[in-house]
């Protein structure tokens, strides 16, 4: 941590929040730490408010993986991506300064529409009609045809992203010690024309995704980047695989994943 100084503090720009961010900046400028006003020019980029706001922060900023990530929760409560609390600002250099933090890298998705540029998310990508209507995804493991599948739509999530929106669709929780990404059904319908797995499957860092939309069946699909939803028209097919691009983020030591996972739902 010593060669890394710069720090951008990315919240929420209400007063509130302002005020309560302030005295961090005060430690951190007594700790010899610079606040920089532009995340260019930082390597350790620091998310204030929750687990959405942590997700935000990542993805406003790029993605970087020059920088260090860390969450810091206003919400009284430690989520999965904060592991301090803004009250306890004492626990934050403490840790920083005496060696209690370590590095964890949280693997990421790739996603490409057609032929556009890729789109990254750390947590999920989800696919669902933006209208009350069922609708048809055929689903390809690499090149093979896998099934072909009906109904609301479906989850594709990381490890770090297999305790939110997917395991609420009943996904499996997963280490994120494992390179891979899960896919989960929404509302399925199994039938004598359309059948599925009805099951969630994980898929290793070397297959691909793809889903493909009949044209007449999905006018108006609407896909989850983390927690931003975009409406789109006209894209036959969707890829999706484990990207290159890993988040480095800031944790406690005594503040693992499973720890996590245990306080958070058990």
């Amino acid at each position: 941590m010593d060669h890394r100084r710069n720090l951008y503090f990315f919240h929420a720009q209400s007063e509130d929040i302002i005020a309560q961010v302030q005295p961090l900046r005060d430690i951190a400028l007594r700790y010899g730490y610079n606040i920089v006003p532009d995340f260019k020019q930082a390597n350790i980029i620091v998310s204030i408010g929750d687990d959405g706001t942590f997700l935000q922060a990542v993805r406003k900023t790029g993605f970087r993986e020059d920088c260090l990530y860390a969450g810091i929760s206003t919400t009284g409560n430690l989520n999965m991506y904060c592991d301090f609390h803004l009250e306890d600002t004492n626990k934050m250099i403490e840790s920083t300064e005496t060696d209690q933090i370590e590095v964890r890298r949280y693997p990421t998705i790739e996603i490409k529409l057609d032929n556009q540029p890729s789109f990254f998310a750390l947590n999920e990508l989800s696919i669902r009609s933006a209208i009350i209507k069922t609708f048809v995804l055929d689903l390809f493991i690499d090149s093979i045809h896998f099934e072909t599948f009906r109904g609301d739509g479906i989850v594709v999530a990381t490890p770090t992203g297999s305790t939110a929106y997917n395991k609420s669709v009943n996904g499996a929780v997963v280490d994120p010690t494992l390179p891979c990404f899960q896919v989960s059904e929404l509302a399925s319908i199994n039938n004598n024309t359309y059948r599925t797995l009805g099951s969630s499957f994980i898929l290793g860092p070397e297959r691909t995704l793809s889903v493909r939309m009949p044209q007449n069946e999905n006018d108006y699909p609407t896909i989850g980047l983390d927690n931003e939803a975009v409406s789109i028209r006209n894209i036959e097919k969707i890829q999706i695989k484990l990207s290159g691009k890993s988040i480095k983020t800031i944790k406690l030591k005594d503040n693992s994943f499973w720890e996590k996972v245990k306080r958070t739902f058990l």
